[in-house]
């Protein structure tokens, strides 16, 4: 099991979402406590430690930190806005 935490900008990027999908993102958040690597999620070329984890056109970028089981989530935004 991780802890699964969120960066001040994530939080901030959930309450920006629009009801239906901040329901379903936030599901996605939740499950990475169980498994941080689950199928569909992808690492992110040009950095050692982050992954991002597709929720229809929105993306969540984390860190896992597997030595203290700790799942950081940076990100969350839509797809064409969350590489900037």
């Amino acid at each position: 099991m991780y802890r699964v935490l969120l960066d001040r900008a994530a939080e901030k990027d959930l309450a920006r979402l629009p009801s239906g999908i901040h329901a379903r993102v936030i599901a996605v958040i939740q499950a990475l406590g169980m498994n941080p690597r689950p199928p569909g999620c992808r690492k992110l070329a040009g950095s050692k430690h982050d992954w991002r984890i597709r929720e229809g056109d929105y993306r969540v970028v984390y860190e896992i930190a597997d030595a203290i089981r700790v799942v950081r989530v940076n990100r969350v935004r839509h797809r064409r806005e969350v590489y900037r």
